[in-house]
């Protein structure tokens, strides 16, 4: 339930991302509130590009409020700029109520985080650790599915934040105005490795899925050969490089203090996802 002081539901919020992960949990919450939606995307309509800066003004024409994600990643390069540049135009064209998805332990992330502060609008910043989805609705699911996953990561601990406390976290904050001027950052409830993680989905699934901890170079020479574009290869090994380097190996309690409650464990993620059968053996029953 929102605030007697929350914003107008009249207008829709727009989404900037809403067919990525947070976005569309984000989308579907608003849409059972009956709050109105804008998705923000190449396929929107209308269409959504960051690149092309003529489309933001007419993505932001009418609504009320923005949830802002970027694309790749906020900590490449040039990103601050980009999102300050969108963000000042969000407010300049009355759209003031302005939630950005932001990454802990990234330098790019954190200059954004404070341009974004002096946008002028009346901002929330959600500050996210590992998303526990990326095992499987990213590049992991194909190694999780091959039953090796190999990573340039050794015994660091991430808490794996559950996307959908991201998403409830979003949502709280688009619709109550309590959130204005809070930067909440949010991870899962315990630490573990990615070969703990990796573990975790092998039992659940009762299968043999090995973690194996490679270096940089063979990381990236294995990214090129799926033939990823440089600029995302450069990007994921930066992040599992120096994100994953220790200095986010503690807990956060942005969940508890957004919502007043825990965070989903990662153990409700495995069971949870392993129930839908995309962990399954590719080659049962074929």
């Amino acid at each position: 339930m929102t605030s007697s002081n929350s914003i107008s539901t009249a207008k829709p919020i727009l989404i900037v991302g809403g067919t990525g992960k947070t976005g569309r949990r984000v989308a579907e919450r608003l849409d059972a509130q009956n709050v109105p939606v804008r998705i923000g995307s190449r396929s929107g309509s209308p269409a959504f590009d960051w690149e092309d800066r003529n489309t933001w003004l007419p993505a932001l024409d009418g609504v009320k409020a923005a949830y802002i994600t970027y694309y790749p990643d906020i900590a490449i390069p040039g990103a601050t700029e980009t999102v300050e540049a969108f963000a000042r135009l969000a407010v300049d064209n009355g759209v003031k109520r302005l939630v950005l998805l932001s990454g802990r332990g990234e330098h790019e992330a954190q200059r954004a985080e404070k341009a974004f502060q002096q946008s002028g609008a009346d901002w929330t910043i959600v500050r996210a650790s590992w998303f526990a989805q990326n095992f499987s609705e990213n590049v992991m699911l194909a190694s999780i599915l091959a039953g090796e996953l190999a990573l340039p990561v050794g015994d660091v601990g991430e808490p794996f934040v559950d996307a959908n406390d991201i998403a409830d976290v979003v949502a709280a904050a688009l619709t109550d105005d309590r959130h204005i001027g809070e930067l909440y950052e949010v991870t899962g409830p315990r630490l573990l490795t990615f070969a703990q993680a990796t573990e975790e989905i092998a039992s659940a699934v009762k299968r043999d899925i090995r973690y194996v901890t490679i270096t940089p170079e063979q990381f990236s020479h294995g990214l090129a050969q799926e033939q990823l574009p440089p600029e995302i290869v450069g990007l994921l090994n930066e992040l599992f490089t120096q994100v994953l380097d220790g200095r986010n190996e503690y807990l956060a309690d942005g969940v508890q203090r957004a919502l007043g409650r825990a965070p989903r464990d990662f153990s409700h993620y495995v069971q949870e996802t392993a129930a839908t059968g995309i962990w399954s053996d590719i080659s049962e029953g074929q």
